[in-house]
């Protein structure tokens, strides 16, 4: 990675974490500006660059990591764009153009998620791997992946969020989930707002042994033996809010290896699993050092 100041944005459904630096230990300018109407935000977020150039001096790019669905096809009438998000004002919105018509330097966009993937994969739990899953628990549920050395595009990009699980069989007060677009996907039952919904109290409020934490390692692992055989990574790395619970990894690492069944004899999954299923090593700094590591890829 170049030394080039960068500008980089982790841009998220609740706040736009906004940064210039050149990576790890050096973020030598950082703001957060709540996501509220497109315009209202993207004008904090231009303003708060504006004031970084006078401070710090011009920056050679800027990376973009956002929340989705985004278009990502280079060439589309609404490359840049978010699209059908559940977010309330977002759904079509012009995220990178009003950026680049302001600040005119090369972009880099991707989702937050595989951006955090990226960052992990550069300085954090995943370097060294060629292939690795991202995962983030919070506001919502998203994944990114690296395969071979790259992040995961094609049609569009991992909606790892919506992998659709099986019905919990659960003494939830509200059993249904919550997601507006799949009744039954990891993210309609188990991000932050899904628990307070279908449990009756804020996640962070239950005690480690509350039975909801046994059905969210269920529904979840679910979802990881999914990507663990279909895309076979040499690492996942659990990141969000709700995540910061580090007594939800044994009950993960345990029910993974109960649903697996002995499938799949690896040594990273029968005896070092708690080494393959990991938090973030860049814990919450993860996206926006990814979204910086966009950037820099982008001024190549």
């Amino acid at each position: 990675m170049s030394k080039a100041l960068i500008a980089a944005i982790e841009a998220g459904g609740t706040k736009f974490n906004c940064s210039v630096g050149t990576g790890p230990g050096d973020l030598r300018s950082s703001a957060r500006i709540p996501t509220t109407t497109p315009a209202e935000t993207l004008r904090g977020v231009v303003a708060f660059f504006e004031q970084a150039v006078q401070e710090h001096g011009p920056f050679a790019a800027m990376g973009v990591g956002s929340f989705g669905p985004i278009d990502l096809r280079a060439g589309s009438s609404t490359y840049g764009f978010i699209t059908t998000t559940p977010k309330p004002g977002w759904t079509n919105a012009d995220l990178l153009g009003p950026l680049r018509e302001r600040f005119g330097v090369p972009m880099g966009f991707d989702t937050d998620v595989n951006a955090a993937a990226l960052g992990e994969h550069l300085w954090g739990a995943g370097q060294g791997m060629d292939s690795l899953v991202y995962i983030t628990i919070g506001t919502g549920i998203g994944g990114g992946a690296l395969v071979d050395g790259k992040l995961v595009h094609g049609m569009l990009h991992p909606e790892m969020g919506h992998l659709l699980v099986p019905l919990p069989a659960t003494n939830a007060q509200h059993p249904l989930g919550t997601c507006p677009f799949h009744e039954n996907c990891l993210e309609g039952y188990i991000c932050g707002p899904a628990i307070e919904k279908r449990w009756g109290a804020p996640a962070g409020t239950f005690a480690e042994d509350h039975e909801c934490w046994d059905e969210f390692a269920s529904i979840l692992a679910s979802g990881l033996v999914n990507l663990i055989t279909v895309l076979s990574p040499q690492r996942i790395i659990l990141g969000g809010g709700v995540m910061h619970q580090a007594h939800l990894f044994p009950k993960i690492h345990r029910e993974v290896l109960r649903q697996l069944n002995g499938y799949l004899q690896t040594d990273e999954l029968l005896r070092h699993v708690a080494e393959y299923i990991v938090p973030p090593g860049l814990g919450d700094e993860a996206g926006i050092l990814g979204a910086l590591a966009l950037g820099a890829l982008a001024a190549k």
